[in-house]
């Protein structure tokens, strides 16, 4: 019989905290090849323990193996390096120039390049992604302008949501990028209405909702599977685990299922997880689940697993919440490092390219920063005219706004 004592209130808590040695003996990780590839009418209740598995492509060794191997061409492989290797340098940048005052906030998506970088390959043009924050790899995959990103980084004169956003939080109808958030989770919901309408109005597109780990304790998550479920809708349910939100450790938000992938399985949703460092993996999975969702299947859950490497913003300290080292410990690699690695062994690439086209990005990226700046940062240049404030808000401006811009002088 239990223990009828004085009760216990239990609060989940990191393995590691800062100081200690990092520890990821609780990550099970499948041999590379190991899970298998179902068909894309899978009934969900015979592939529940994929919930639980991690699919992996790329082994120790660079070899692609296993079913979900073979998608991608070597050039489509190299295009995909150099995307990574591009977000990588524009994040290292834009980072710089918010130390240096240039702009008031940025967020960097170190060590998960690939989630964003491939998922969009496996996309149509017209598709919808729902993004969070961290996943500015959809526009540049996609060839969106850094220039025009910088732009909006900036709030200058020439920033296309004439500074009425938050730093980073770009949008773009023609690449399919809906406007970012900030308020989390809000983009589930919509993704999931936008994938109804558009089987309503038999339309061919499908949508992409994107949720961080820590935001899936939101209720607008749960909401978001329900009419996923009950309507079938054309959907991708990414969730990015990068193992910590701002300041809490994965576990708060995941509570007792396991795994995040575990909550599709509630609502009969086929939910699997992926390696988020491998770019071959995430960009098969991803080919699936849009598969699925054009052949009027239904939604697929999908649970991206990698980690943040940095800060949560250029406001967060992570040493206080978790160990330094951390990040070099974390077993699955760096998703750059591992893709580069594959073409190498394939004998596509080589060390002294790479490096060579290190330097050519840097340049590149530089280039696009001198000519983003030459309108304007935070502190100095050009900015969006005070009458942007009032237009483009309402069909037919109402008399109180258009009495403010009067009073305005503008």
């Amino acid at each position: 019989m239990a223990d009828a004592g004085m009760l216990r209130f239990h609060v989940p808590e990191p393995e590691v905290r800062p100081g200690g040695t990092p520890d990821f003996s609780n990550v099970t990780i499948p041999k590379a090849g190991s899970v298998p590839r179902p068909e894309i009418d899978v009934d969900p209740r015979t592939i529940r323990d994929m919930a639980f598995s991690i699919i992996r492509v790329l082994n120790r060794a660079g070899e692609a193996v296993g079913p979900w191997a073979g998608l991608l061409s070597d050039e489509e492989l190299l295009e995909g390096l150099r995307n990574m290797m591009t977000l990588r340098t524009f994040d290292a940048r834009m980072q710089m120039a918010q130390r240096q005052g240039k702009t008031s906030f940025y967020m960097q998506h170190l060590g998960e390049e690939a989630v964003s970088c491939a998922f969009r390959k496996a996309l149509a043009p017209g598709d919808m992604n729902f993004p969070t924050y961290r996943q500015a790899g959809l526009l540049i995959a996609d060839g969106y302008p850094m220039v025009t990103m910088m732009n909006q980084i900036y709030s200058n004169e020439a920033d296309p949501l004439k500074g009425r956003q938050l730093p980073i939080m770009y949008s773009s109808k023609e690449h399919g990028f809906f406007s970012i958030s900030g308020n989390l989770a809000t983009q589930y919901i919509q993704a999931v209405g936008w994938a109804m309408a558009s089987a309503i109005s038999n339309d061919s597109r499908i949508a992409a909702a994107w949720i961080g780990d820590g935001s899936t304790a939101e209720s607008d998550f749960h909401s978001a599977l329900v009419f996923a479920s009950t309507y079938k809708a054309p959907v991708i349910l990414n969730v990015v685990n990068n193992q910590w939100a701002i300041s809490t450790f994965q576990g708060i938000a995941r509570g007792g299922s396991g795994t995040f992938a575990a909550r599709g399985l509630g609502f009969g949703i086929p939910a699997l997880r992926v390696d988020g460092n491998d770019y071959l993996a995430v960009h098969a999975v991803a080919k699936w689940a849009a598969e699925r969702a054009r052949a009027n299947l239904g939604p697929t859950l999908v649970e991206y697993v990698t980690y943040r490497a940095g800060a949560h913003s250029s406001s967060d300290d992570p040493s206080a919440y978790r160990p330094k080292a951390e990040s070099d410990a974390w077993p699955l690699g760096d998703p750059v490092i591992r893709l580069k690695n594959h073409l190498i062994h394939k004998g596509a690439w080589s060390e002294e390219r790479h490096t060579q086209a290190e330097a050519e990005i840097l340049e590149t990226v530089i280039a696009a920063q001198k000519e983003a700046e030459s309108h304007g940062t935070l502190h100095a240049g050009g900015k969006p005219s005070t009458r942007d404030m009032f237009e483009g808000v309402y069909a037919e401006m109402p008399p109180h706004l258009r009495r403010q811009r009067q009073q305005a002088g503008v």
